[in-house]
């Protein structure tokens, strides 16, 4: 995934990791988030839950494995709903000319696996949790 904000890499990295902010854009529109956990260093752990209206729980862990501030996180991902499916992540946050462009790369055990995330509506909880960070980044940095 590839997506540039008009931000500095510093910004979105604060956005990105402090749970407060995190728990503003990260997922679906029409779900609700909880952090339980998120220790952001290497062997951190991250816990969160997102509940619909109905109550169902969705809940996602990981362990953060390598932190550089307003540049990279690299952690790993899992659904609770699917143990032992982990895939690792990376993401890493570059300046343009015009803000900071944010690049995230998911590597998956299996193409089974990485479909059935696809099939679980994963690509409509990125574009919603890809315009609220748009929105909260304006709302945080004034722009």
């Amino acid at each position: 995934m590839l997506r540039d904000f008009d931000a500095t890499p510093e910004q979105l990295f604060k956005v990105s990791t402090d749970p407060d902010l995190v728990s503003q854009w990260l997922g679906p529109n029409d779900l609700e988030m909880e952090v339980v956990e998120y220790d952001v260093r290497p062997g951190g752990r991250y816990r969160y839950v997102h509940r619909d209206a109905d109550g169902n729980e969705y809940a996602f862990r990981g362990v953060f494995h390598a932190i550089e501030p307003g540049a990279m996180v690299i952690q790993t991902f899992e659904y609770e709903g699917f143990p032992g499916e982990v895939s690792l992540e990376k993401a890493t946050y570059t300046a343009t000319e015009n803000g900071v462009r944010l690049r995230t790369w998911s590597v998956f055990p299996s193409v089974e696996a990485r479909d059935g995330m696809v099939a679980s509506g994963m690509e409509r909880g990125l574009n919603d949790a890809m315009e609220k960070l748009t929105a909260l980044l304006a709302k945080e940095t004034g722009r």
